[in-house]
């Protein structure tokens, strides 16, 4: 008979893991905290495309029209070390060889991308309006952050551990057991923002930009004594 039994209660631990800690007067728990403010950092990765019959003519294309991005940027008040080259690339086109007839070289296509790190998410629309006028045609993506989330990273601890201690407490309850001294923490978790991303080719004047709001989570693991 205990051989039948003993299983049965093991698997119905194993089950109950997440609750209960190996030590059998422990109660471990899980808490999640998170904090959510709206970002105040924006970065985008806007690029130029040039083509032309030889390769050397599109570099050229390529490089004027980047000069006058960069001049803008400058004029955006934008740091250069908040400027990063993030792809260059030359790429040959031909025809699509239709109706049996061999594909034909027509010319040379140059892409560059750079990442701009704007510290202002509130000029991000204007600075946009400004880099497509200047000449840029690629607007690769645009993610937001928040550029000090200490503050809130540490009301996202304590609320993860006032979450872990809720639940030790309703299990305890349950389980006709209180809570003594906190054994252990161990934290996880972290910023987790959300990461809109687009492309397009040109935009309008004036442009709105919705940068939302930003999560700064927070998880922590506790074990506690139990008697």
């Amino acid at each position: 008979m205990k051989s039948t039994i003993f299983p049965a209660l093991a698997l119905l631990a194993s089950l109950t893991a997440p609750v209960l800690a190996a030590d059998p007067h422990t109660i471990a728990m899980i808490g999640h905290g998170e904090i959510r403010a709206t970002p105040d950092m924006a970065q985008v990765t806007i690029g130029v495309t040039a083509t032309a019959a030889t390769a050397a003519q599109a570099v050229a294309a390529n490089s004027a029209r980047m000069k006058t991005v960069f001049a803008a940027l400058a004029k955006l008040g934008v740091p250069e070390k908040n400027v990063q080259t993030a792809n260059f690339f030359v790429l040959p086109q031909y025809t699509n060889g239709d109706n049996n007839a061999p594909r034909r070289l027509t010319g040379y296509q140059v892409n560059n991308d750079v990442t701009v790190r704007l510290e202002d998410v509130g000029k991000l629309g204007s600075a946009l309006d400004a880099l497509v006028a200047a000449g840029a045609n690629q607007i690769n993506g645009i993610s937001f952050s928040i550029q000090n989330d200490a503050p809130l990273l540490e009301k996202a601890r304590a609320q993860a551990v006032a979450d872990a201690r809720a639940r030790a407490e309703t299990y305890a309850k349950a389980a006709g057991v209180s809570l003594g001294s906190i054994l252990s923490i161990s934290e996880g978790g972290g910023e987790a923002p959300p990461r809109p991303m687009y492309r397009m080719a040109a935009m309008a004047a004036e442009t709105r930009i919705a940068p939302g709001e930003q999560s700064v989570t927070a998880e922590v693991s506790v074990v506690w004594e139990i008697h």
